[in-house]
């Protein structure tokens, strides 16, 4: 065997190695940068023709660096004190068990790690703030890039093969319809959240209308989600006093905003949309959510729909029709 091909693919496979090690760390932002950008380009063609495509790149990069820092300070300003409220809370919800003398120890043992686990959650949600920040900076300059480089990626996912062709189709069938369905039922959810406010009275009416946009916002945050708002609305009328309102508002926002509507009405809407079972839009996105995180919600139905799609071409090639 020629030295030199050998050594060109031990140098291959090194910079292949290492550019994974460089990704990994920032693979969620770089995913939902596509997503964005994917999202975004109808409105980036449009205004390419406009003002040209480099300026229009910058615009819409510019519209979401304002959107993720608008969100930053509304996590900082409404979130922080409802995080060290839960922290005390829990607490002494600890002590309290301790000085209780339960009749089954492993009851008691149960619920201290379950207080822990929680203790343990509200620190590291605190502490993700800079790291929120850093993914940001990163999915920004991914966004931008994958604007800028549109034309050119989607010459590299043409292929001389049909078949070929027809998978990729496959998975951008399947990304737009778990686009459109994600936009759709967040906007929802946020409806659903301001009216959940209202009918618990857990504020007025133009703090209920924050608490929609900022579920809507959260739906959109990978480090976040729109149950946060319920468990916060929960947790003020439990502080309160309002018992019965907080448990009504804690099922309300678990059955219709999240997490119950995210596994029940979106695989509704990606099936129909994608022409797809539902039941395996469903087994993709918890399998998907279980192995990756909030990014296989995404990633999950799009690798079973383009995985049984390969399936059909290949039984194509092995089983050609008679003539």
């Amino acid at each position: 065997m020629d030295l030199n091909k050998i050594v060109l693919g031990v140098v291959a496979v090194i910079i292949v190695y290492l550019a994974i090690l460089t990704i990994i760390p920032f693979f969620s932002a770089l995913f939902f940068a596509f997503v964005t950008a994917y999202a975004l380009e109808p409105v980036h063609v449009r205004l390419s023709r406009k003002i040209g495509v480099r300026k229009s790149a910058i615009a819409l990069t510019l519209l979401i660096l304002m959107i993720a820092l608008g969100t930053l300070l509304l996590l900082v300003y409404t979130l922080t004190p409802v995080v060290d409220q839960a922290y005390l809370y829990l607490s002494d919800a600890e002590k309290f068990i301790k000085t209780v003398q339960l009749p089954i120890g492993s009851i008691e043992e149960l619920t201290t790690q379950a207080i822990e686990k929680g203790k343990e959650y509200l620190v590291n949600l605190t502490f993700s703030i800079p790291k929120y920040l850093l993914q940001t900076v990163v999915y920004l300059a991914f966004v931008y890039f994958f604007l800028i480089k549109r034309n050119a990626i989607r010459e590299l996912l043409v292929f001389e093969d049909e078949r070929l062709n027809r998978i990729v189709e496959r998975g951008n069938l399947t990304l737009q319809a778990l686009i459109r369905a994600w936009l759709l039922l967040n906007i929802a959810k946020g409806f659903l959240m301001t009216l959940g406010f209202i009918m618990f009275r857990v504020s007025n009416l133009p703090t209920a209308i924050l608490a929609g946009i900022l579920t809507i916002l959260f739906s959109f945050v990978p480090l976040f989600e729109g149950w946060m708002i319920w468990v916060a609305g929960s947790f003020y009328l439990f502080k309160q006093g309002h018992l019965l309102s907080a448990l009504g508002l804690a099922v309300y926002g678990a059955l219709l905003v999240s997490p119950t509507p995210d596994f029940t009405i979106r695989p509704k809407l990606v099936a129909r949309e994608a022409n797809f079972d539902e039941t395996i839009v469903l087994i993709g996105m918890i399998g998907g959510t279980w192995g990756l995180g909030l990014k296989g919600l995404i990633i999950g139905p799009i690798v079973l729909n383009v995985a049984i799609e390969m399936l059909k071409e290949w039984k194509k090639i092995t089983n050609p029709p008679r003539s």
